[in-house]
């Protein structure tokens, strides 16, 4: 007997372990990504207060089509730009699992351009 494990299951366990490293703190709080088919999102995350910090979004950004990459690099403009409003420069950057490919990488090199340094 095969145990098939979905796709997303396999992403959570890679995710589980790329956080079991990476730490948010209120110096350098964490960049999450979080990427479906339609929209793709960002937080920066104080890990060791669980707070929040700030967060973009194609849903919040009201974006026509959020599951491409011209989208994503929007979503990354706008998470820099909510980032220095908030006054934090560096940040760890959390893929969620995913590949550095495509829309992730997209999301942060967008996010680099505008002075966001991880």
């Amino acid at each position: 007997m095969i145990n098939k494990v979905s796709r997303n299951e396999m992403r959570k366990i890679r995710h589980e372990r790329v956080r079991s490293k990476i730490v948010g703190t209120p110096e350098v709080p964490r960049l999450c990504v979080y990427r479906s088919n339609k929209n793709i999102g960002a937080q920066i995350i104080d890990d060791e207060n669980g707070i929040t910090l700030a967060s973009a979004s194609s849903l919040t950004l009201k974006l026509a089509n959020g599951g491409n990459i011209e989208a994503a690099t929007k979503v990354g403009e706008a998470i820099a730009e909510a980032c220095k409003k908030a006054g934090i420069t560096k940040v760890v950057f959390d893929r969620g699992g995913y590949l550095y490919h495509g829309r992730v990488e997209a999301l942060a090199e967008a996010a680099r351009s505008k002075g966001l340094e991880f």
